[in-house]
């Protein structure tokens, strides 16, 4: 069965306000599902976990479905899911967790693909013990970033690699497996930010090699939630903890501070979601997500192809990146125009968008926001041919 984009957006009451919604990296649109489930567990669950009342008991399991959810989502275990506000606050607590591995003589590999969230932490941490920071470069045709140069950056000394599996600007996808196995050949850790890779990838945290996996349920239409999911839960209980409770055991280690049980309940929520996005899908809840984005995927390769080849039509438009491997996610600019008066002009005809050049580390070395910046764009579970064909008409009314 085909994928039936109409009925996705049934499911999703926003897309009634009028406006086209290009704009998932700053948050995909919430299905009703989500906020049913926040405001019924606002209604029930109680403050803790702990205890022997009612309402801790739900929010107790509340919290153990959450911790399921994401497993099934990257292929984890439930032990190894920390769960936190969202997944640049977790980054920043698990640097430093891992800041003890760091020093004068270690080194830590980096990204210019990378946002800001899986790049400063470790700086901080880096620059506060003397660990020699490493770069992988992109390539400035096509912002892929070539694994060859794994083999040259990770050393003996290499203590932690930190790596995007997509890039929420160009989205270029970059072989995570190769960087893993040459990390852990050298008795390191590799930490990848899957923020812009999921819903658009079936992703797993053991093909990726990923000891750590961090996403963030607002990426696919969740509430404000972030998640790391350790490959191997054990890892959790041989690094520094951070939670204010020194007898926390497991992913509680890692949590400082108490849960919002409801933005939780929307967590599980979003994520059954996604694993219903094809009617047909069937089985476990992770068989029906591989099903869901197997779907997902056809229908948006489809329309992406048709989203790029309009833009390539434009004279006036460059597009930032032409990776093979990639999300469906895109920046471009216009020539002689700011990318700020370009989403300026796209909101006056009620798209959303976002410019792509705010503190981007990717676009300061490509030169692009010297240049004025770029306009960032990307595809959803709900997005539409017909609102592909009026932003190109919006850029083509560009004077």
């Amino acid at each position: 069965m085909a994928y039936d984009v109409a009925r996705v957006r049934g499911l999703i009451p926003s897309l009634g306000d009028g406006w086209i919604h290009l704009d998932p990296q700053a948050g995909m649109q919430h299905p009703d599902s989500v906020a049913t489930a926040v405001s019924t567990a606002f209604r029930g669950a109680g403050p803790s976990h702990s205890g022997r009342h009612v309402s801790a008991k739900r929010s107790a399991a509340i919290l153990e479905s959450a911790r399921e959810a994401v497993a099934d989502l990257v292929g984890g275990d439930p032990a190894g899911v920390v769960l936190g506000p969202e997944r640049s606050s977790l980054l920043a607590w698990l640097a430093e967790a891992l800041s003890s591995r760091l020093g004068l003589g270690t080194g830590v590999v980096l990204s210019r693909l990378d946002e800001e969230a899986n790049v400063a932490p470790w700086l901080r941490v880096a620059n506060r013990y003397g660990a020699q920071v490493r770069w992988a470069e992109v390539e400035i045709d096509t912002c892929e970033l070539p694994s060859w140069q794994f083999a040259e950056l990770i050393g003996p000394t290499t203590r932690l690699v930190a790596l995007t599996a997509a890039s929420p600007i160009v989205g270029s996808a970059p072989d995570v497996r190769v960087a893993a196995d040459r990390a852990h050949e050298m008795g390191g850790l590799l930490v990848a930010d899957a923020i812009a890779a999921a819903p658009y990838a079936h992703v797993d945290i053991h093909e990726l090699g990923a000891d750590v996996l961090a996403v963030n349920a607002p990426s696919w239409g969740g509430p404000q939630v972030g998640a790391l999911v350790f490959r191997d839960p054990g890892l959790i209980d041989r690094i520094p903890g951070v939670s204010l409770n020194p007898n926390a055991r497991g992913p509680e280690r890692l949590e400082i501070a108490g849960h919002q049980y409801a933005m939780l309940a929307g967590l599980t929520a979003s994520i059954d979601y996604l694993a219903g996005l094809d009617e047909t899908a069937s089985g476990s809840r992770r068989e029906r997500l591989e099903t869901s984005i197997s779907s997902l995927q056809d229908y948006q390769d489809q329309l992406f192809d048709y989203l790029m080849a309009a833009l390539r039509r434009l004279p006036q438009v460059t597009l930032i990146g032409t990776s093979s491997s990639r999300v469906p996610t895109i920046s471009f600019t216009v020539d002689g125009v700011p990318a700020e008066k370009v989403s300026q002009h796209f909101t006056e005809h009620r798209i959303g968008t976002v410019v792509g050049g705010r503190g981007s580390r990717l676009l300061d070395s490509l030169g692009v926001n010297d240049e004025g910046g770029a306009v960032t764009i990307g595809l959803a579970p709900y997005t539409t041919r017909y609102e592909i064909d009026q932003l190109v008409r919006a850029v083509s009314s560009l004077g």
